[in-house]
């Protein structure tokens, strides 16, 4: 089942394996719009999460390949937060005197634990290099010592080698900078939290599309060209509602401009000769569409014919 984690009424996909089956099988496309790990300061690529359209996220929820979820406080984490509103902004610790943790807290002991693993993996590494020349260490400097007896005229009877001085103590002196450590930049969001499922058939603060006319319109026309095999984008860059494809955006350019209507609404003459206008200027047909309460949709194409 796939989790679409929803933000103020926006449904978004953060799994890459999410996103390939909601393309492949299901036909939907969405819009990437987070920020790449390794170009974070362009926006020509984008990468996850996935944001899909309201009609998108209802489709997958009605044919059941996808839930809506909303991240949610647990009861003592709900406790916290609203203790935390009672604490001043230089105090860490909630009315019954606990930390308050925070997403920065975790962060920081994330990067508190790393580092001491780190440091333990390069202790090791360390410990066992100097075992392993420590022989060859020690004779080279009683090979210079000798050496230096011989020119000072002393004697050269030096003690049996012993170990050398880098390995005593070399658990308190050793040194690991913080600047030599490596952090993990994650590409997936590994935990989800607390989530609570979304009943779209209910309007709330999270879904507050249910029961608007606009959005039954959109979805009923949406879900029409979806069953007929038709792929769909958000069309507002066009000035309509979806960009309709006769397959999948990377081959194919949309050959409609889908603009949606109440059922029976009057449309004004100037809104048509727009819309047909805006059609033949980007090579496109534009289709006028309703839908009734029983989901039968009425399409109208507009083409600019030009004088005979």
């Amino acid at each position: 089942m796939i989790l679409l984690h929803l933000l103020d009424g926006k449904v978004f996909v953060w799994k890459a394996e999410d996103v390939q089956v909601i393309r492949e099988q299901h036909g939907l496309v969405g819009n990437l719009v987070g920020a790449l790990v390794r170009k974070p300061r362009q926006n020509n690529r984008l990468g996850l999460p996935l944001q899909l359209l309201p009609e998108e996220a209802r489709l997958l929820v009605e044919i059941g390949a996808a839930s809506v979820v909303h991240s949610c406080l647990s009861n003592k984490e709900q406790q916290n937060d609203d203790n935390s509103e009672m604490v001043s902004a230089g105090s860490s610790l909630t009315n019954d005197g606990e930390p308050l943790h925070t997403g920065e807290d975790a962060y920081e002991q994330y990067l508190s634990e790393s580092y001491k693993e780190q440091r333990n993996f390069a202790l090791k590494d360390k410990r066992r290099t100097l075992e392993s020349l420590a022989d060859r260490i020690a004779e080279g400097r009683t090979r210079r010592k000798r050496q230096r007896c011989e020119q000072a005229g002393e004697s050269n009877e030096l003690p049996a080698l012993g170990p050398i001085k880098e390995l005593q103590n070399l658990e308190e002196n050793f040194i690991f900078p913080k600047e030599a450590m490596m952090i993990h930049l994650p590409t997936a969001r590994t935990a989800v939290g607390n989530v609570k499922e979304v009943d779209l058939n209910q309007a709330s603060a999270h879904w507050p599309y249910y029961g608007q006319e606009t959005h039954e319109v959109r979805y009923k026309v949406f879900r029409n060209l979806w069953q007929k095999g038709y792929f769909l984008t958000n069309g507002s860059k066009f000035g309509g509602d979806f960009l309709v494809y006769p397959g999948d955006p990377m081959r194919f350019h949309a050959h409609y401009i889908v603009i949606c209507y109440p059922y029976k609404k009057e449309i004004p003459l100037s809104d048509i000769i727009s819309a047909g206008r805006l059609g033949t200027n980007v090579k496109k047909t534009v289709l006028l569409c309703s839908a009734d309460k029983e989901g039968a949709v009425t399409f109208t194409s507009l083409q600019w014919s030009g004088l005979q």
